[in-house]
């Protein structure tokens, strides 16, 4: 089984408990983990991998949004991989970083009529994704992704997210 060593910093005081936040991202990036290595035969080192996480606010991630990928807005999560790989390629020591906006993640959980914890159960699969080279830039590359979260997702007892909608 893949083992991750997962970091997490909590730098918004609207977050839940650190620890909580630790619970949560070692069972869902746990399970992302074992399906790709299971069902995509997704290559991990002997040792385990580093991933870190940064639960911070809007006003942090409209900063590190726009000094990184050049728009000043707030956003969801970012991604931020070590090592550039493309799915399939095994990952290094440092798999990389990945930043939850937290008033981001209430807003659109609301509007989409989610729970908090399975919207940002989802963002945790989606930037997960992204750190082995996963992208939805295109149609194509939109529809992979995509059903590799709404399998993870259905692995973790949640329903389809994108459930009605034409990938982006």
């Amino acid at each position: 089984m893949p083992e991750l060593d997962i970091q997490v910093s909590v730098e918004d005081a609207g977050w839940l408990e650190e620890a909580v936040l630790e619970a949560l991202c070692e069972r869902v990036l746990g399970a992302a983990a074992r399906y790709l290595a299971e069902n995509e035969d997704q290559p991990f080192p002997a040792h385990p991998v580093e991933v870190s996480l940064l639960f911070t606010g809007d006003e942090d991630i409209q900063e590190i949004n726009a000094e990184w990928r050049g728009q000043d807005k707030p956003t969801n999560v970012l991604s931020f991989p070590a090592y550039p790989i493309a799915p399939g390629d095994q990952p290094g020591p440092m798999l990389g970083d990945i930043a939850i906006a937290r008033e981001t993640v209430e807003r659109e959980a609301i509007a989409l009529e989610k729970s908090f914890d399975g919207h940002l159960t989802h963002l945790l699969v989606h930037g997960f994704l992204h750190l082995f080279g996963y992208d939805h830039m295109t149609a194509e590359e939109a529809e992979e992704m995509e059903g590799l979260e709404t399998r993870i997702l259905a692995s973790l007892g949640l329903s389809d997210p994108y459930a009605g909608q034409v990938p982006v």
